[in-house]
């Protein structure tokens, strides 16, 4: 049964019909991705410019119809992000905006901090990043290494940040690191990426492109004391716990996205294999309805969270998506026939993009974990 209601279904709508500027430019900026600076005039990259900024920050909000948005619950996310991811995921992720940070600074940053960013985030397009995977320890946030250190007065920020999404295009990165030992060491900074001593490049990737995908590397840069997110928190409110509700709020957000990618792939076959009979006519069917059902499974994981900001049942809806978006594409190019991903250029991009989904806020293993966690405290299936 779906839970979304006409002001959600007018959102849809809305933006399926501006996905459709994102498909038309998805593999031009697959093969550059800094052509995102020649779309910032497309209405969905306007929206997502500000999607997430709260109603006392925003000037000018997204409204479809007599309906407002801001992008600050789960389930207004997946709405728009599965449309978009449909359209394009390249440029639903390279569009500027609060994004990741945006939840982390809504949920962490102080009167003065929200004011400083999300004032930022609607004076004017402007990307940001999300930093805390590192090179040999991942997104595991209780393994970090990079240090928070006072050095003469001053905090310096030292370290090494990996696969962060625009990283090289960013003006602000929320960056995690370590000012002491175990788990209440974790805290999490706001930096202007022209500080001295920070350096971003793009990594080579085959999926995903357009998000530019890059490493961070962090060499003594100074920090503002009141860029410290969290400083009015107890240590045990901010760093882990924050990192860990921040993931819980976006992971329906990602499932979305991997929805997205399979539709499109279901679409796809249908229109250059309409004439699709028997079997292969049944396969694409299935893969119709199996979709439906995922989709129906997410909106249920974003109301969850949205209502308790408990993510057991979106880890369920994470993993279940990323699978279907690999085996759709991956069905698409086996009924489409020998060498399709050759002559079908979009559809070899969707491959790509749905095996890039699964790294995105943890793999598959780390959702059947944490769901198994959530099966066993009853909290899931109860």
């Amino acid at each position: 049964m779906s839970v979304l209601d006409g002001r959600l279904t007018a959102l849809r709508g809305q933006a399926r019909e501006w996905a459709a500027d994102f498909r038309a430019a998805a593999l031009e900026l697959d093969r550059d991705p800094g052509l995102v600076a020649d779309h910032l005039d497309l209405p969905g990259v306007r929206c997502l410019s500000t999607f997430g900024v709260p109603p006392a920050f925003q000037v000018d909000p997204p409204t479809v119809g007599p309906y407002r948005f801001d992008g600050t619950n789960g389930l207004e996310r997946a709405v728009v992000l599965e449309e978009f991811a449909a359209g394009d995921i390249g440029m639903t992720l390279a569009a500027p905006g609060p994004s990741m940070s945006g939840v982390l600074v809504a949920k962490l940053g102080d009167q003065e901090q929200q004011e400083w960013f999300f004032g930022r985030m609607t004076a004017a397009p402007t990307w940001t990043c999300f930093a805390l995977t590192e090179p040999e320890r991942g997104s595991d946030a209780s393994a970090l290494s990079t240090a928070l250190r006072e050095e003469d007065g001053e905090l310096r920020l030292t370290g090494a940040k990996r696969y962060v999404g625009n990283a090289a295009r960013a003006r602000y990165a929320a960056v995690f690191a370590r000012t002491r030992p175990g788990p209440l060491g974790v805290t999490a900074v706001l930096l202007d990426t022209e500080a001295e001593g920070y350096h971003a490049e793009p990594l080579d990737s085959l999926g995903i492109r357009g998000a530019q995908i890059g490493a961070v590397t962090l060499n003594g840069v100074r920090v503002d004391r009141d860029r410290v997110l969290g400083r009015h928190l107890s240590p045990a409110r901010r760093g882990i716990w924050a990192s860990l509700q921040v993931f819980n709020e976006l992971r329906p957000s990602v499932a979305a996205l991997a929805l997205g990618i399979a539709g499109a792939a279901h679409a796809y076959v249908r229109e250059h294999y309409a004439g699709a009979l028997g079997e292969d006519r049944d396969r694409i069917e299935v893969l119709g309805g199996r979709i439906a059902a995922t989709r129906a499974l997410v909106h249920r994981a974003a109301a969850a969270v949205d209502a308790t900001g408990d993510g057991y049942l979106a880890s369920a809806a994470k993993a279940r998506a990323c699978a279907l978006a690999e085996e759709t594409t991956l069905a698409a190019c086996d009924l489409l026939g020998p060498a399709a991903r050759l002559s079908h250029p979009l559809l070899d991009k969707l491959v790509r993009d749905a095996r890039g989904v699964e790294f995105m806020e943890g793999t598959r293993n780390i959702q059947h974990l944490n769901l198994f966690q959530g099966m066993r405290s009853g909290r899931v299936g109860a």
